[in-house]
């Protein structure tokens, strides 16, 4: 048996896993904010991404919306990162062989380099092109891909649900 299964077996047997599976309300209720803090975190990232598409806010520049959306983008990503955790932890061993949970997985480790890599190149020069209404290829590119990899994530949370293996 792999590490990882074995692994994935003995967190699903913790009493924290157990009292989480179990519960009449503790599951739906992790989901219902884990489903908050995906919104909080895709709707303060798509508000970016549409700027960079230069579709929206064309007259703001870029740092400044960055600034004001970021920090309730880093609020959503822990209240999804810590309930997402939980509700894994309370389908582990499911959600070891679940392959819409192993694309979830994927997807979130994609979506987690495309803004690294965009804050570690183009977006350090964000002042020569901040209130530029066509933004550089590259950060057109980088808000894309943010874009569909965060529509893919929420299919593929979804998904998990309703397969198997």
């Amino acid at each position: 048996m792999p590490a990882l299964q074995h692994f994935c077996e003995w967190v699903y047997t913790t009493h924290l896993s157990t009292s989480i599976r179990q519960s009449a309300y503790l599951f739906p209720f992790l989901e219902t904010i884990h489903t908050l803090g995906i919104g909080g975190v895709v709707g303060t990232v798509a508000i970016l991404d549409l700027r960079l598409l230069g579709w929206i806010m064309k007259k703001e520049p870029v740092s400044r919306i960055a600034r004001q959306v970021l920090p309730w983008t880093w609020i959503g990503f822990a209240i999804m990162f810590v309930t997402g955790l939980l509700l894994s932890i309370a389908e582990s061993q499911t959600n070891y062989f679940n392959w819409a949970f192993r694309i979830k997985m994927l997807l979130l480790l994609l979506v987690g380099i495309n803004p690294l890599i965009f804050h570690l190149t183009i977006f350090r020069k964000v002042n020569t092109w901040d209130v530029a209404n066509v933004t550089p290829l590259r950060a057109r590119l980088a808000a894309v891909s943010s874009l569909v990899l965060w529509a893919s994530i929420i299919v593929a949370g979804r998904l998990i649900a309703y397969v198997n293996t």
